[in-house]
């Protein structure tokens, strides 16, 4: 094993699997279609596990990494490798997908093989974005991820599907074409300086380029992980698609889609562009906007009759806050922010299962059709608790961790800022709780949900996961944070760094210092 993962093979194999899952899929008969897909995520799931254990820690250098020519005239390279940012979504994306994939097995009925295949060539999709080391490659994975989700919503959604499918791949693509003209730009000005054509993520960081062209640059980028995230008001793609998507479309659009967001301007946006990144502009707008976004879809939330729109307006609150420690840029806040990410994919995640399983029961997701839940379905009420109060961040459970490192550190730079983003815990409490008492807890008025059935042996075995993670990381986070923590460090560095570098006039020649 140690020689396994010490080597450079280990992120090409896992790319691989899923990717050959999903050519499986298509050649094997209908019926087994689920199967191979469940064998694939688990298979990918039981390679990664490994990683975590075998990170080493202290150090912000890439692990893992394996490069070798691509379009060498181009100067594209297959570079992939990982860092403690990387590593955490590679295994939220690992953890969620077989758990998506089985939930899916009593909902999707029609077309299978071209299902399951769509939902590993998203995997793939997804695990190249989170280790990819070249821009040409990233951007490759980024668009692969956009087609299955597209034909996920719009084949196997609901009953608007296609406008969502249509405004989802519109959203999108505007805003990856105009990265993709950015990255054409920002390779430019690498041959400017240095006489060679790279794509090359290590390569590109040393490139300096001037102030005014790093703002747009950095615009462009901002613009298209903006979307994805999704920031305010570039979130109104996100209800829609959720609420007709499958439940394994909702649950990998919350838990991992929106996540690539976040780690673009982690990993691209604010590591190549550090002036713009730091300019008064940008971190005023995106912590404003993240504020907005926080407020504002706590209260459409808490007027939404649909549970399942009600939490995709969630995922807009929750990521406002998570942009808005990335952008307070102290270690704190940091480390609040990629651990949020983590707690809102698993906490986010389970919300969606769990929905989806009451809706295959009584197809209906309107709030008020259901009550009493917890004398028919005891654990199914508790299991809905339980991430309900992860969700709103109660002390004990992973969402109270991310939450109060995000405030914390948010607070050392932006104190008016981190007050008013804690009054989003308090909204949270005011649409979270109402929706679990009107579903569990208020009286058993309608026959229907009277013959409901709780959780079979499948439903909890999906859900026990994440519950488990709940609990762990809420009670003792800090083999996450370990793993995050140098390359926390090394990206304020980097960012700060490179914004002095840039300020500073250039020393006049032949004149002597003080």
């Amino acid at each position: 094993m140690e020689s396994l993962y010490g080597s450079h093979w280990v992120l090409t194999l896992l790319l691989a699997i899923p990717f050959l899952g999903a050519l499986g899929c298509l050649a094997g008969p209908e019926s087994r279609a689920r199967w191979t897909a469940l064998f694939a995520t688990l298979l990918a799931l039981g390679l990664s596990l490994p990683l975590f254990w075998t990170f080493q820690l202290g150090t912000a250098e890439f692990q893992n990494t394996a490069s070798f020519p691509w379009i060498e005239r181009w100067g594209i390279q297959y570079a992939v490798g990982l860092d403690g940012i990387s590593l955490l979504m590679i295994l939220l994306t690992t953890v969620i997908m077989p758990l998506s994939v089985a939930g899916s097995f009593s909902y999707i009925k029609k077309r299978e093989r071209a299902f399951y295949a769509s939902m590993l060539v998203l995997m793939t999709g997804i695990l190249g974005v989170f280790v990819a080391m070249d821009l040409f490659l990233f951007y490759v994975f980024w668009e692969i991820m956009l087609i299955p989700m597209y034909f996920i919503i719009g084949i196997w959604g609901g009953e608007r599907r296609i406008y969502s499918a249509v405004k989802f791949f519109l959203f999108t693509a505007t805003g990856s074409l105009l990265m993709l003209v950015a990255i054409v730009a920002l390779v430019y000005q690498h041959q400017l300086q240095f006489g060679v054509v790279s794509f090359g993520y290590l390569d590109l960081l040393r490139t300096s380029i001037a102030p005014g062209l790093q703002l747009l640059l950095f615009s462009a980028f901002g613009l298209a992980f903006a979307i994805k995230v999704p920031l305010f008001p570039l979130h109104t793609w996100l209800p829609d698609a959720h609420v007709e998507a499958p439940t394994a479309g909702s649950v990998v659009l919350a838990a991992i889609l929106l996540k690539m967001g976040v780690y673009g301007f982690l990993r691209f946006a604010m590591p190549l562009f550090p002036v713009a990144a730091t300019s008064p502009a940008a971190i005023g707008t995106i912590v404003l906007l993240g504020l907005i976004g926080i407020i504002y879809a706590a209260w459409v939330a808490a007027v939404q009759p649909d549970a399942k729109k009600l939490i995709a307006y969630t995922s807009v609150a929750h990521l406002g806050f998570v942009m808005i420690g990335v952008f307070a840029l102290t270690r704190q806040s940091l480390e609040g922010a990629i651990l949020q990410m983590v707690n809102h994919g698993i906490s986010t995640g389970a919300l969606f299962l769990l929905i989806g399983m009451i809706y295959e029961r009584r197809h209906t997701r309107m709030i008020a059709d259901f009550g009493g839940l917890a004398k028919v379905m005891p654990f199914f009420a508790f299991s809905f608790t339980v991430v309900a109060l992860s969700s709103i961040g109660l002390p004990g459970t992973n969402g109270f961790v991310g939450e109060f490192l995000i405030l914390l550190g948010t607070f050392q730079r932006f104190p008016l800022v981190a007050i008013l983003a804690t009054t989003g815990v308090i909204f949270a409490a005011a649409y979270m709780l109402p929706m679990v008492q009107r579903v569990i807890l208020n009286p058993l008025s309608r026959d229907e949900n009277r013959e409901l059935k709780d959780l079979n042996r499948r439903e909890r075995w999906i859900i026990a996961p994440l519950l488990g993670l709940i609990l762990l990381i809420g009670v003792y986070p800090q083999p996450f944070l370990d793993r995050m923590s140098a390359s926390v460090d090394a990206l304020i560095e980097r960012v700060e760094l490179g914004a002095r570098q840039m300020e500073e006039p250039p020393p006049v020649e032949g004149r002597a210092g003080p």
